[in-house]
């Protein structure tokens, strides 16, 4: 299935440049300013989950966090976000990987995701990334995650995916997790259309 689901999206990102793909955003505003709301230590550090090419990366290094992480199944999309970075790219770590097998190595500050948890459509996918928020996050860690919203799109890239209202957020993540703050986004992508976005902040409780 890694392979398969890897293959997919190397081929998405082999067939546009990253600032073509629907979901692209060249200034990341809400992801951004629920980071700098959730901490404003620069040392903390912070993972992007499902990251491909998005310049969320560079606008953190741009605000001075020097702990990034960026996680992909598909390692042409890091390749394409290390290429625009240039010499920064190595003040990140890259991690090619399936978010649904992830083992990390250490814990986070942040976890943020507004691209995996919309393509997790089967239950045991869902429970195996709440799995690996929480050996990622400690007590007190924040989690900004956003996803396709009630009225958003049924597909993406060719895959179905899963739309989520706050409940169904709060369902799934248990009583590991505390709602924070929440809000609504009608994304313009790069060919016109618009695509309902839900973003929210969460605490990881004791």
């Amino acid at each position: 299935m890694t392979t398969e689901v890897s293959r997919h999206w190397d081929g998405v990102y082999g067939s546009r440049a990253f600032d073509e793909v629907s979901w692209y955003q060249s200034l990341p505003e809400r992801s951004l300013r629920h980071i700098e709301d959730a901490v404003a230590n620069r040392d903390a550090a912070i993972i992007d989950a499902g990251g491909g090419a998005s310049t969320l990366v560079d606008h953190l290094l741009d605000a001075g966090f020097n702990d990034v992480t960026v996680l992909d199944i598909s390692g042409r999309a890091l390749q394409q976000a290390r290429h625009r970075l240039g010499t920064r790219a190595d003040a990140v770590n890259w991690v090619v990987a399936d978010v649904r097998t992830f083992r990390p190595d250490r814990e986070f500050s942040i976890w943020h995701d507004r691209a995996v948890l919309h393509f997790l459509i089967d239950a045991d996918e869902r429970a195996r990334y709440v799995e690996a928020l929480q050996r990622a996050l400690l007590p007190g860690a924040m989690l900004v995650l956003s996803t396709f919203g009630p009225d958003g799109p049924l597909k993406c890239s060719g895959l179905p995916i899963c739309r989520y209202d706050v409940d169904r957020l709060k369902e799934l993540l248990g009583s590991c997790f505390e709602l924070q703050d929440h809000e609504f986004e009608d994304h313009e992508t790069p060919a016109g259309a618009k695509q309902q976005f839900l973003y929210t902040r969460w605490v990881r409780k004791e």
